[in-house]
């Protein structure tokens, strides 16, 4: 297999930051659980194939819902088009969580990830379109 297409959906959520409490820092819960529905989405899209080895390049396209407050007019423009989303979370952090619940499903490790990108928008659908591509 040299490429692998996953889909999750519901609205993305970028990797929070660790926390600290009792002496020990931790990965907040939230995170955990939008980690565990990448990895089952993954794991779904693998079905029996082997992890992917060597280099790889992560596509992600991350689709959020139209704001309620935007005018019909607009927000039907938003969808017969390219509009990109410029809040919160960063694609960054997308990029982080995806990483993170990809790990030992799809690669062994997002040490592998040698190119990436998520671009960021709106649509009628909300969710993440992952695309990973063995690179030659």
């Amino acid at each position: 297999m040299t490429s692998i297409h996953i889909t999750v959906p519901g609205t993305p959520q970028g990797k929070g930051r660790a926390r600290f409490g009792n002496g020990r820092t931790y990965t907040p819960a939230k995170t955990v659980a939008y980690e565990g529905l990448i990895a089952l989405a993954a794991e779904q899209a693998m079905g029996a194939c082997e992890k992917l080895e060597g280099p790889v390049f992560l596509t992600i396209t991350a689709t959020f819902d139209i704001p309620k407050s935007r005018a019909k007019k607009v927000a039907k423009t938003m969808v017969n088009g390219i509009a990109w989303h410029t809040a919160k979370p960063d694609g960054d952090n997308i990029l982080k969580a995806v990483g993170d619940g990809l790990n030992g499903i799809v690669w062994k490790d997002d040490s592998q990830v040698a190119f990436s990108k998520c671009m960021k928008m709106y649509g009628e659908k909300p969710g993440l379109d992952i695309l990973v591509e063995v690179l030659p």
